[in-house]
């Protein structure tokens, strides 16, 4: 008994010890397990080394008050309920899944929690379709035109507008109203600018077949979002949808095309910046509690080598002349068929050679092809000093960068409904995020598209992440500590921070408590 008692206390002292030296305490761990022995472990030393897990998780470290815990039991109950259950949310495709997601108390939870930032969502895919479909085709001189492969495209303009390659004749949408059912019609566009679909799996048999329908959306939403006063209407409604959704603050991954007017002039994208600014004082303005927004400027990853020196001076100058608002630069599109970090270091390189300081948010790793130039991306963005990674998919595979992400504190954002719509995983549990959680990893929670998902806000992530990825470990210490991370992690300034997230706690405490009434 001696020996047992002897190995808990220096079991016990190891795990105090990783709270000061994580890296030693496995190590430690083993070189005290009585191996080679015959002996009954005793149920002490297995404790143990639950607990010792249990630490290392994302949340593992943060210590709840009484009200948290009374509140976490709580949670606990209505999620093994759900995680009982037949269907399992999170184990289903998200768009089979949404209906019973909609009716989980666990959700109806989450949507009232305080959920900090959205640290990876794009522009044109904010608001959902049916205000677009609704409220902005709805008003006056907005023409259609139907594509040759069945799509749609919208414009705005004050005449006919000249006919489009592989388009029909303009037609202005008020008149064809008047000939056709509007129900239908409506319905029609909302299709063409969301991914939804009854059967998910053979509507997007691979990946190809999905993001080309995916790219396909944004062209629907261009004429919509670009023409100059929905652009701004859009970026309002789309802060007020995200601030519904109790979220405080939002960095958009913004491509800042060029927005028109209706007579066919084009604005440049110092006036979208402008516009950018202007909406995010009006709505802080009327809603105080809300930190506001910035810009990620993205470009598509499809550019050649010269093209995107430019792009990234042209970035630079957007720092310098608005700095409150422009928070760093991007590439986007799909990663498999794109160009690799790599391929862009000369341009990657220009801001050093200025002597300026351009922050990075790559999209990395939102990929399964392993070994290939594209499975690089993470690396390559650590060493162009990202501040945070996108999607980060491939991680686990990759110890080395792991290890070096996990070192320079650069934080992944994580996006389970995209990453299982867009076909890199369809059983959420099977989510490799779920190994970064449980190590973990730094992390955030975030939509990446919503509104192409018939998601909405962060709400939906959350709740996949929770159910899903971190199962029946995952805790009321996990939510908080990833709502935590969703400010830590943001581009604002260390005051801004600070002040957002002592803001963040006073939302989180009367969160607590009402959830407990």
């Amino acid at each position: 008994m001696f020996v047992k008692d002897n190995l808990l206390n220096r079991l016990a002292m190891c795990v105090s010890s990783w709270r000061m030296q994580p890296g030693l305490t496995w190590l430690l761990l083993l070189s005290f397990m009585p191996w080679g022995t015959d002996s009954m472990p005793d149920p002490r030393q297995r404790e143990a080394l639950m607990e010792q897990e249990v630490s290392r998780e994302v949340g593992g470290r943060v210590v709840l008050n009484e009200k948290e815990k009374l509140l976490d039991g709580k949670l606990y109950q209505m999620k093994r309920q759900e995680m009982e259950a037949p269907d399992f949310p999170p184990a289903m495709h998200f768009f089979k899944a949404k209906a019973l997601i909609d009716r989980s108390p666990v959700f109806r939870l989450l949507q009232k929690m305080p959920k900090g930032a959205a640290l990876h969502v794009h522009d044109f895919s904010m608001v959902g379709v049916d205000w677009l479909v609704k409220n902005v085709t709805y008003r006056e001189n907005c023409y259609v035109c139907f594509t040759d492969d069945g799509s749609v495209r919208f414009v705005f303009l004050s005449t006919q507008p000249k006919a489009a390659p592989t388009c029909s004749v303009w037609v202005l949408l008020k008149s064809l109203r008047k000939k056709h059912n509007t129900t239908e019609l409506d319905n029609s566009f909302i299709r063409n600018l969301t991914l939804v679909t009854e059967d998910p799996d053979i509507e997007y048999p691979n990946q190809d077949v999905v993001w080309k329908r995916f790219e396909q959306a944004f062209l629907v939403a261009f004429g919509l979002v670009t023409y100059a006063p929905v652009f701004k209407d859009y970026l309002y409604e789309s802060f007020r949808q995200f601030y519904m959704d109790n979220t405080m603050y939002v960095e958009i991954r913004a491509l800042l095309p060029l927005t028109y007017e209706l007579d066919g002039r084009l604005n440049d994208r110092e006036w979208s910046m402008r516009a950018c600014q202007d909406v995010v004082q009006r709505f802080t303005a009327r809603y105080p509690d809300f930190i506001g927004a910035r810009i990620i400027f993205t470009v598509h990853r499809g550019l050649n080598a010269t093209q995107a020196v430019s792009v990234v001076k042209e970035a630079i100058m957007l720092q310098r002349n608005f700095p409150d608002i422009m928070a760093g630069f991007d590439f986007v599109g799909h990663e498999d068929n794109g160009n690799p970090l790599w391929y862009f270091k000369e341009a990657l390189g220009v801001p050093e050679e200025l002597g300026v300081h351009l922050p990075y948010f790559f999209h990395a790793g939102e990929t399964n092809l392993e070994g290939t130039a594209v499975d690089q991306n993470m690396m390559d963005a650590l060493l162009f000093n990202t501040s945070r990674i996108g999607h980060g998919f491939a991680m686990p595979r990759h110890p080395v960068v792991k290890e070096l992400a996990r070192k320079m504190d650069v934080a992944v954002e994580v996006c389970p409904i995209s990453n299982q719509v867009l076909k890199l995983v369809s059983d959420l549990r099977n989510h490799p995020a779920a190994m970064l959680m449980a190590e973990g990893h730094p992390m955030v929670i975030s939509s990446d598209d919503p509104a192409l998902f018939g998601a909405s806000g962060l709400s939906y992530d959350y709740y996949q992440a929770f159910m899903g990825l971190g199962g029946m470990t995952s805790s009321l210490a996990t939510l908080k500590e990833l709502v935590l991370n969703s400010l830590r992690y943001s581009s604002l300034s260390p005051t801004l921070k600070e002040k957002a997230i002592e803001a963040l706690l006073v939302k989180w405490d009367k969160f607590v408590s009402e959830s407990l009434l």
